[in-house]
């Protein structure tokens, strides 16, 4: 009795918890496609009352304006460079970062570890002034790498996958070795391939970040060659009386890249769960 009770209870509670995810799911999804609806609508609807969400006719000369009034094609492959390209080597150096403090023992490794968490406290807009100066000195003004280079560390992902790594098993490393497999390659064959789920999240969440970037591409950049799209959206926010149809259809036009990006890892997040237990 009490058992059925409690099991009726959780399955109340399960039901309530999904019914409030659904909830705030809605609350967070509602303002894009409703974004999506407006890059569809004439001016005349936009602007009318009480609002309209789905538009009488669809129509698309909001995204041929907004791509006609700046070169948003141009914002969005610099955009895509610096986020993937970024991403990449953020990772592959927080990688390398980690596996030695993961896997190894050696003098120093603890001071090293604690040095590197202790640079997280350090807030990035302290660094502002003394990284343009450092990238100007370094001629790196209105260039890919110059936007890059201040992303490129991370203590934050070092600790996430030192963290990761270190619930490798230290029997995989062992046997490795006794088969011939060198530190390098155990890296490369091993530890990566079971390090498909953090590392895939991680690229995620570095690519969004890189991609949201605003501030230090701004004070970086001053020719709209080498603008990124969180810059160069605000040229449609001035452009003919800020008309909301082509500034929502560019709002669009800026989400495609990282909705494909979080799909497409999503896809290798899951394989790589699978895969990893397989090995495990």
């Amino acid at each position: 009795m009490i058992k059925s009770f409690g099991l009726k209870t959780q399955k109340k509670m399960n039901n309530l918890l999904s019914v409030i995810c659904i909830l705030i799911g809605l609350v967070i999804i509602f303002p894009i496609i409703y974004c999506i609806m407006l890059s569809f609508m004439p001016e005349s609807e936009i602007i009318s009352y009480p609002p309209k969400f789905i538009p009488n006719k669809f129509i698309i000369s909001n995204y041929i304006t907004a791509l006609q009034q700046s070169p948003l094609t141009r914002f969005i492959i610099n955009s895509f460079v610096i986020a993937f390209v970024g991403s990449i080597i953020r990772l592959a150096i927080a990688s390398l970062a980690a596996y030695p403090l993961a896997l190894f023992n050696f003098k120093g490794k603890r001071f090293m570890f604690i040095f590197i968490l202790c640079t997280m406290m350090l807030p990035g807009d302290a660094m502002l002034i003394t990284n343009y100066l450092t990238i100007s000195n370094l001629g790196l003004v209105n260039t890919y790498p110059g936007v890059m280079l201040v992303y490129l560390l991370s203590a934050t992902y070092v600790f996430m996958l030192r963290q990761y790594f270190k619930t490798i098993s230290n029997s995989l490393k062992e046997a490795s070795e006794i088969d011939g497999c060198g530190n390098f390659l155990f890296f490369i064959k091993i530890l990566l391939p079971l390090s498909k789920p953090i590392l895939a999240s991680l690229f995620i969440s570095s690519f969004v970040g890189l991609w949201n970037i605003y501030l230090w591409p701004l004070l970086l950049t001053n020719t709209p060659e080498m603008r990124t799209v969180q810059v160069g959206i605000t040229m449609l926010n001035f452009a003919e009386a800020s008309s909301y149809g082509p500034l929502m259809a560019g709002t669009v036009l800026i989400l495609i890249p990282t909705i494909f990006v979080f799909v497409f890892f999503q896809k290798k997040l899951v394989s790589g769960i699978t895969s990893g237990s397989i090995v495990n």
